[in-house]
């Protein structure tokens, strides 16, 4: 057997941040100035959200603390009432459905196929009852947005994008993040831009994002520090509770730096993600669901469905791809594993059936690939996994 463990590269470490990062944070610190308001105008955080906001081609950007902040400000600022019900993907972080509960409003969680992305079908089904849609690109695999904001729109529902793994992704041309009401994005350190935590929202709605920037903790006039919102955002002074998530100008420093260095991570995603993709599926053990026609990924991971493999198969590829050096899960099979929507035991009512999803999630590996690894790392990754299948099926 091949000596995998020597060679094997480290799939959690990520690129170096920029050293125009170190430079702007040894000047913050030597002000002093760590918090986003303490500057007139100008501070890290409101130019990070001018840089993305123009970047993504959207009016207004509000830079936050996490993107589960950033849903959970996106719900609140639409004024849904009290328990509305949101529909969103059962394929997803669990930090989805906790924004809606935190958000006091009724997560209801809709099927997903074999291809990760939302069933149509069902998402029809349940829309007639439901106040607003949450729609996650789960590990940057984009559903059929004609067809889901087609239906939220004859419903008359807004449209939430959970964009945290799809910075980068494009719909038939758009950016993902800009199809919705509001899009929102993640910053943590398995994401295409590293700041170790953060996220951010972006929007066109001047009255939604005024909302947000107060809820967010723009406390007394500091909302005037946001630009173009004054008119918006002067009538809910003191009218909304704060929330405190900021960003701090730290996180901000070290996010600027990257944004430059976006469509390259993009690329090297991509053509990293589809390298690995053939060589699995050649191997005849493993089902690499292809993008829809209108997707455009710009992923830093791979997900793959074991073909033919009973539980206890893929128990033992988990553990022979381990040995060969090259971490994998399959969501369902991991013990609390918070993609898995059973494990989600924090929602109100009985846990949903799904039997599609649970279907899919019962196969379905994940598996890192940071778009720093090189075309050797990758055939390393690609020969482990496909060894490891082999020594289970023989």
């Amino acid at each position: 057997m091949r000596d995998f463990q020597s060679n094997a590269p480290d799939l959690h470490e990520a690129e170096p941040i920029p050293p125009a990062a170190k430079e702007a944070i040894e000047a913050l610190l030597h002000s002093g100035d760590l918090f986003r308001y303490t500057a007139p105008q100008d501070a890290p955080v409101a130019l990070l959200e001018r840089e993305f906001a123009e970047m993504m081609g959207s009016r207004y950007a509000l830079a936050v603390s996490s993107c589960s902040a950033a849903l959970f400000l996106s719900l609140k600022a639409l004024g849904l009432p009290k328990g509305a019900k949101v529909l969103i993907p059962a394929f997803t972080f669990a930090a989805v459905p906790s924004a809606v509960v935190h958000a006091e409003m009724q997560p209801v969680l809709v099927e997903v196929g074999m291809n990760y992305r939302l069933d149509i079908a069902d998402f029809e089904r349940k829309i007639e009852a439901a106040d607003a849609v949450l729609i996650s690109h789960m590990r940057g695999h984009t559903s059929d947005m004609d067809a889901i904001l087609k239906l939220a729109e004859a419903h008359g529902l807004p449209v939430i994008e959970d964009a945290a793994h799809s910075l980068g992704t494009l719909w038939d041309g758009q950016k993902i993040g800009t199809l919705g009401h509001v899009g929102c994005f993640s910053f943590q350190s398995y994401k295409m831009i590293n700041a170790g935590e953060g996220g951010i929202l972006i929007t066109d709605d001047a009255d939604l994002v005024a909302r947000a920037v107060i809820m967010s903790g723009a406390y007394e006039h500091n909302w005037k520090k946001h630009g173009d919102i004054a008119e918006a955002a002067g009538k809910w002074q003191n009218k909304l509770p704060l929330y405190n998530l900021r960003m701090q100008n730290l996180s901000a420093c070290v996010i600027r730096p990257q944004l430059g260095e976006l469509n390259r991570r993009v690329r090297d995603g991509l053509e990293n993600h589809d390298y690995v993709a053939a060589k699995l599926r050649d191997s005849g053990y493993f089902d690499v669901p292809p993008p829809l026609p209108q997707e455009t990924r710009a992923p830093d991971s791979i997900q793959f469905n074991m073909i033919g493999f009973s539980p206890d198969d893929c128990r033992a590829f988990l553990m022979f791809a381990k040995q060969n050096g090259v971490s994998a899960q399959i969501f369902g099979l991991s013990t609390d594993n918070a993609r898995a929507f059973w494990n989600w035991e924090f929602i109100e009512g009985e846990t949903p059936a799904l039997p599609k999803t649970r279907a899919m999630l019962a196969v379905a590996c994940d598996v890192r690939l940071p778009v720093r690894l090189t075309r050797a790392e990758l055939d390393f990754v690609a020969d482990a996994l496909i060894d490891a299948a082999m020594m289970v099926k023989g």
